[in-house]
């Protein structure tokens, strides 16, 4: 992880954040697994996160599966808006790759999945059933950033808890093959991040979602930043929320922004002084939540697929 000094403007000059670089070892273990593993299925679920599908799209995944079938799953999309789904689902489309909205969580969509699946392997189907293989089992690799919620998605098709979910990322260690209903398997991969974020908005974006570890970030910047984005995106959301006025939420930078979420939240210090830590990670929180409303940071602009 590579963090530089966090500059906090108190003026109305944007926050500025460092580029963000995490690489753990046990991701680069990960890709190795996934280029070896890539034979054995007939196709790469890729889920990504539906606030941010550019963002969460690991280019590293991109390379390992070559030509192999894929298809997108944008999770979360519970807690994204609903007009901007749209746009990026029909984006994937045009560019002829299956791609399906879900909430793992609350199993939102993933009835349409068996057949989802299905329809993205016509062609292969087709071929096994001419040849007397049409009960072979489709065998799919699940992929994905640390916490976009792959675990959830297999314990969903599964029926039952079978892979251990927690809202941390990186605790989906070990491949792991789990059967589910209408004759597919699922190979279950860790969360895997790439060695060098290109662009410091894909980084920031990660962070602002929980793909990366609070603790190696500064979290009361990260939460400025979010205040600054949202402002400009959805000010009505963050007033309603945080009980902000136009000219509170619209003056100066996102540290003035914060601290006043602060005070209307009461979170004092000793002395009277705002406790913007405990303020960024409420808001963090509470944006990661989807309680701030449904939220999209970001839209198609002829980027990575």
């Amino acid at each position: 992880m590579e963090k530089d000094n966090i500059i906090r403007r108190e003026n109305n000059d944007a926050t500025v954040i460092p580029s963000i670089q995490w690489f753990p070892g046990h991701m680069a273990k990960t890709r190795r697994l996934m280029e070896k593993s890539l034979r054995l299925v007939d196709i790469v679920v890729e889920l990504r996160d539906a606030r941010i599908p550019d963002s969460s799209s690991n280019p590293e995944i991109r390379k390992i599966v070559g030509n192999k079938t894929r298809a997108i799953l944008l999770n979360k999309s519970d807690m994204a808006d609903d007009a901007k789904t749209k746009i990026w689902c029909d984006y994937y489309k045009q560019q002829g790759i299956p791609v399906l909205a879900v909430d793992c969580r609350s199993g939102k969509g993933l009835k349409a999945f068996p057949a989802f699946i299905q329809s993205a392997l016509t062609d292969l189907i087709a071929r096994r059933k001419a040849k007397g293989m049409a009960g072979r089992p489709i065998r799919m690799m699940i992929v994905g950033v640390p916490n976009v919620g792959k675990s959830s998605l297999i314990n969903r098709l599964a029926g039952g808890r079978k892979t251990k979910v927690e809202d941390r990322p990186g605790v989906t260690r070990a491949e792991q093959w789990v059967k589910v209903a209408g004759g597919m398997e699922l190979l279950d991969m860790p969360g895997v991040l790439w060695p060098k974020f290109e662009d410091p908005l894909v980084g920031e974006n990660l962070a602002l979602t929980g793909a990366v570890k609070d603790d190696i970030l500064d979290v009361e910047a990260l939460a400025m930043r979010l205040l600054e984005r949202l402002r400009e995106l959805y000010p009505a959301e963050v007033r309603a929320r945080f009980g902000l006025t136009e000219e509170e939420l619209a003056a100066g930078s996102g540290y003035d922004v914060l601290t006043c979420v602060g005070k209307k939240r009461g979170m004092l210090l000793p002395g009277g002084a705002i406790n913007t830590e405990r303020a960024a990670i409420a808001v963090l929180d509470e944006f990661r939540g989807g309680q701030i409303g449904r939220i999209t940071l970001e839209l198609p602009k002829g980027g990575r697929r």
